[in-house]
């Protein structure tokens, strides 16, 4: 099992990002997805989240309006389209997949908004 992110690094406010995990080694079509992100001197938190089929997401109230999760199943990958970045969305943002009780984590990728 793997997931690896891919797309963070520097970007000034107000800017944009689009972050990308690749899955393989489960059948990636069968797990909700989301995205944590862990920010400096903080706790791991749970940013966006889409079923299996992709028909239903849910945001932190923190980046609604501002982020977006999709996937593509024939690619088995999860996307994280990040816009109007702010300063404190800065963190190290993991891909999550769970399945019942299964969850399976990335090593994460680093975003940091600043000027």
């Amino acid at each position: 099992v793997q997931l690896v992110e891919s797309g963070g690094g520097l970007v000034q406010p107000g800017g944009s990002l689009r972050l990308s995990c690749a899955a393989s080694g489960f059948t990636f079509s069968a797990y909700v997805m989301s995205w944590y992100r862990q920010g400096p001197g903080k706790e791991r938190e749970l940013v966006a989240t889409i079923t299996s089929a992709g028909g239903t997401t849910n945001y932190a109230d923190s980046v609604k309006g501002r982020f977006t999760i999709s996937r593509d199943n024939a690619k088995n990958t999860v996307y994280l389209q990040m816009n109007s970045l702010k300063p404190e969305d800065t963190a190290v943002y993991y891909c999550h997949a769970q399945r019942g009780s299964r969850r399976e984590w990335g090593q994460g990728t680093q975003v940091t908004v600043s000027s």
